[in-house]
């Protein structure tokens, strides 16, 4: 039965009361800003909300085969006649640290010879470590970091990310993306956290706790953006940069929270959505860009559009009858700083439009406000110059390591029929398949270049897959030969032979790296070639052990029967093929489990968090593997939920408590997933939720007792009337095996 509604005045993440860190009342930060914003032209007002490309001040791309070269008189004109505030990016792979410290210097000693001196700030992509310096520790993409369940590490990640690209001289990174990853096809699912808020929430949270601190200005600290600002992870057609079609209950329950749990954490700076939702191109919003993000979620921050897309609002989208009306739409709606990236046009036409009127000097004081204070916080006003004693902070030992724990807890062990893994180390190994001898498939876009497939500018004393399994069982002991590339046969009827000479095959399937619009896909199997060639390989009576490399789950339902075992690897980085053998041979037990879940069919999308309807008479909730799942090489026993009480009122909290035991013969690391479902609603509840989690550690025999506390925003649903509510009733907590009753009074 309906009990009554109450209200909730806004959504809370279990770091409610955490204070909002980057976004505190600095009065010291406000007066500066209004002192110099007293101070600026109306063009230096307008090139503070301008950003532009490396590219755009460059004399020489840089390639495989030839090194960057600025060109100074196009870097003059950028800074002292346009007064750009910021740039971005490279042009076209990575630098040395060394050499980004010579960029950033030539950069910021030109803004030294402004009137106002006003420094540049430079913005990044650091997706999974400083991607674009040369040599820098990269981590496991953010699907793998989800995969580990492990909130410590993605605050260490966070943490070393932004060491290693402020020692780089860069103090603004483009990251994390706090879009849900609910849509598989999506080219970017695997820059997500995964297709549950609760997970991403957490997980992003910690991610920018990490990279910030409680002071950006610090020198291992940067500024974070959230991204993409909001509903761009959900294309009805699943490719990149097209239409979503999202209600406003569906935008607050399913898309919003993870970007208010970014905005609570302190991050400073929001990218916005590239595509659009409902028909309305994220840069023309001023719903979400204003009413929701300011007036609603108490954004301080200042909103950076993506890669040329005011400019689209006029050449794609056709909202704007004219470059100079887009301009206006994005501005008015509420970007801050323009993306544009190749030219002056917004500059341009931004001074034209506040010249007649039509955009008002409130309105630029406004953006230009929010710039210059990010800029404060970020110390850049006392000194914006790289600090060359930070180099020694670039990878190092201690960054390995924890590059190597990450990479090590997120491979999902999703099948072991006979505990057949680990193998011993006496196996004749027959290794095969496309990404089994290279590192770009392990690590996927943003690696060293934007689509991160230049596999000769990979470091090469990183082990691939191949390597890391010879130097666990000796070269004599290994034979490879590759089969068949990602779409086509290479030299299969030779590998069938040499893998008949074999104890076990290896074979590792999956994707090349791609990086958004590139990476569209129209069918979530695995292509023809590879199922052809796994199929060819089981026909030897050798078992397999298949080891899927991937950005998202390509469907594999057509072979996972008549392999041993299954290893699911979402983009593990540069020490994913330690990793992957660690597991194999038994070094390391694996702790990975599914953040998504993994279709058994191409149209079999349902997620976790069905609605009841999604399970009814003909229709199922049918994977192949389900959301949280993941084996070990040891069991692991529930037992002995408690409840504190089985009746709470609306403000109370209810403490959970369970006991895990260690039932099995090795060590092993355990997430303790809690679930709540609500019963009955006046919006269809779903399933279940995840509303806690939590990693332990145990040795054989070892239990300990987890525990959980569940208050209003757990049990809290956006209601018919678009705002987040509570309905008493019943519901039930799930863990493990499980559950117990409650009411809510």
């Amino acid at each position: 039965m309906k009990l009554t509604t109450f209200l909730i005045f806004i959504l809370t993440i279990s770091f409610t009361t955490t204070e909002i860190l980057s976004q505190k009342n600095n009065s010291d930060i406000e007066k500066r800003v209004r002192d110099l914003v007293s101070k600026m032209t109306l063009e230096e007002k307008v090139g503070q909300m301008t950003q532009v490309t490396l590219q755009a001040v460059s004399k020489k791309q840089g390639t495989k085969d030839q090194h960057h070269e600025l060109d100074e008189a196009k870097l003059d004109e950028a800074i002292l006649k346009y007064h750009v505030s910021s740039i971005l990016n490279v042009y076209d792979v990575a630098h040395e640290a060394e050499y980004w410290h010579e960029v950033i210097t030539k950069i910021q000693n030109i803004a030294q010879k402004t009137r106002l001196k006003i420094p540049v700030i430079y913005g990044i992509d650091a997706i999974h470590g400083a991607t674009y310096t040369k040599d820098a520790t990269l981590f496991p993409q953010a699907l793998a970091v989800a995969s580990t369940w492990n909130k410590d590490i993605a605050y260490t990640i966070g943490e070393i990310t932004s060491i290693e690209t402020r020692a780089s001289g860069i103090p603004w990174n483009f990251y994390p993306v706090m879009d849900i990853g609910r849509q598989p096809l999506w080219p970017r699912l695997w820059e997500t956290f995964g297709e549950d808020v609760f997970l991403a929430s957490e997980l992003g949270a910690n991610y920018i706790k990490g990279a910030q601190g409680d002071d950006i200005s610090k020198q291992d600290k940067l500024a974070t953006c959230l991204k993409h600002y909001v509903g761009y992870s959900f294309p009805i057609n699943g490719l990149d940069r097209t239409p979503a079609w999202i209600s406003e209950r569906m935008m607050r329950e399913y898309f919003l929270p993870s970007f208010e749990a970014g905005i609570l954490a302190g991050s400073p700076t929001i990218m916005v959505n590239s595509a659009e939702v409902d028909g309305i191109p994220g840069h023309a919003n001023y719903h979400l860009l204003t009413e929701v993000l300011r007036d609603e979620l108490k954004f301080k921050g200042f909103v950076v559009s993506d890669w040329e897309d005011i400019k689209r609002l006029y050449t794609r989208d056709r909202v704007a009858s004219s470059p100079k009306e887009a301009v206006r739409l994005a501005v008015m709606a509420g970007v801050d700083m323009s993306m544009v990236p190749y030219d002056y046009s917004f500059y341009e036409l931004l001074l034209e439009l506040v010249k007649e009127g039509k955009v008002p000097m409130k309105r630029i004081d406004e953006a230009v406000s929010r710039i210059l204070s990010v800029k404060f916080q970020l110390g850049l006003f006392e000194n914006p110059f790289p600090n060359k004693e930070l180099l020694k902070n670039i990878a190092t030992e201690e960054h390995k390591q924890a590059n190597l724990n990450a990479a090590r807890e997120s491979i999902i062990l999703a099948k072991n029929d006979d505990d057949f893994l680990p193998l011993k180390k006496d196996k004749k190994v027959f290794v095969t398949g496309p990404t089994a001898n290279k590192l770009s498939p392990l690590n996927g876009g943003w690696t060293i270049t934007w689509q991160g497939n230049e596999e000769t500018l990979y470091p090469k004393e990183k082990n691939t897959i191949l390597e890391a399994i010879k130097s666990k069982v000796g070269e004599s002991n290994v034979k490879f030969m590759e089969g068949c590339s990602f779409d086509a046969d290479i030299n299969s009827n030779e590998a069938y032979m040499e893998a008949t000479n074999s104890d076990v095959i290896v074979l590792c399937l999956g994707e090349p790296a791609y990086c958004e619009t590139p990476g569209n896909i129209y069918d979530l199997t695995l292509p023809k070639a590879q199922l052809d060639y796994a199929k060819k390989l089981i026909a030897t009576g050798k078992p397999v052990v298949l080891v899927m490399v991937e950005g998202r789950p390509r469907v594999i339902t057509e072979i996972v029967k008549e392999v041993k075992s299954v290893l699911v690897a979402f983009l593990p980085g540069m020490e994913g093929g330690n990793a992957i053998a660690d597991v194999i041979f038994g070094d390391v037990n694996p702790s990975g489990k599914l953040p998504i879940t993994y279709p058994k069919y191409p149209n079999g999308i349902t997620l976790y968090d069905y609605k009841p309807i999604e399970n009814f008479d003909s229709n199922r909730y049918d994977p192949l593997f389900p959301f949280g799942y993941g084996l070990s090489y040891t069991k692991f026993s529930y037992s002995n939920l408690k409840l504190s009480s089985d009746k709470i009122k609306v403000n109370d909290k209810l403490i959970v408590s369970v006991d895990v035991e260690n039932v099995g013969k090795l060590k092993g690391k355990e997430v303790v997933q809690l679930y709540l479902t609500d019963l009955y609603g006046s919006v269809s509840r779903p399933n279940k939720q995840l509303k806690g989690f939590e990693k332990i550690e145990l040795n054989p025999g070892e239990k300990k007792t987890v525990t959980f506390t569940i208050d209003k925003s757990h049990l809290s649903f956006i209601g018919i009337d678009n705002k987040r509510i509570v309905e008493p009733g019943e519901f039930i907590v799930l863990i493990g095996d499980l559950k117990k009753n409650f009411f809510v009074e």
